[in-house]
């Protein structure tokens, strides 16, 4: 039964998007109420709201508490599991990005993990604790933030600069790709998980194990949104 009830907000999820495709729902357009939506696709709210989030985090609605949801940007087909949400497609692919991340990031966390000051760490570690907060509130969009502001604190301490710029000069291509993974609401804690193994390693200033977590946890986000990539 457990996986069951997990199961539907992905369903839900999927009604929204082919509802949206088929009724032709352009930029700007406001969804029906949560009401008529969950009556209309045979939803509960609950799961019709953790639905809409992860459609908010992907970027293809905006919540508005008190007024409604839009539509943000035209949807594309759900075809490819890796290509749902990313508005980028045309300038670099999201598995191109993954990799680069996983490549440069693993580094910057082995350089970070000799370096971080102990307020850096309890910054980190206050990261940390805001988005178990926010997973467990199912507010995706603000979870995401918090995870581009943990990886560019790291980023930050690690004290490359090539490094920094490359990966933070487009940062909306970059927090982008911080909220893919949570198109899967049921693992989005994992993300929380693997973020605490990274913050034990720079706790312990250990540089090996600190590439290793972090580099573990961008192949699994990308995992987590289709994406399987070798090194």
């Amino acid at each position: 039964m457990h996986s069951i009830q997990k199961a539907v907000p992905q369903q839900a999820l999927a009604s929204i998007r082919q509802l949206i495709e088929e009724d032709a729902y352009q930029p700007g357009d406001a969804l029906p109420s949560q009401r008529e939506l969950a009556e209309r696709l045979g939803v509960s709210r609950a799961s019709l709201r953790e639905a809409l989030s992860s459609l908010s985090a992907l970027g293809l609605v905006r919540i508005q508490p008190g007024k409604g949801v839009f539509i943000q940007a035209q949807p594309t087909p759900a075809a490819n599991e890796q290509a749902q949400g990313w508005p980028f497609a045309k300038q670099v692919s999201a598995e191109d990005t993954f990799q680069l991340r996983f490549a440069l990031e693993g580094f910057a966390a082995n350089l970070a993990a000799l370096a971080l000051s102990s307020d850096e760490l309890d910054a980190l570690s206050d990261n940390l604790e805001a988005m178990r907060l926010e997973l467990r509130a199912q507010a995706f969009e603000a979870a995401a933030q918090l995870d581009f502001d943990f990886h560019r604190l790291i980023l930050r301490a690690a004290g490359n600069q090539a490094i920094l710029s490359i990966l933070t000069s487009r940062s909306d291509i970059y927090l982008e790709s911080q909220k893919l993974p949570f198109i899967r609401p049921d693992r989005a804690m994992e993300t929380w998980q693997e973020h605490r193994r990274i913050l034990r390693a720079l706790s312990r200033h250990a540089p090996a194990a600190a590439l290793k977590a972090m580099q573990e946890h961008i192949r699994a986000a990308a995992a987590r949104t289709g994406i399987r990539f070798a090194g």
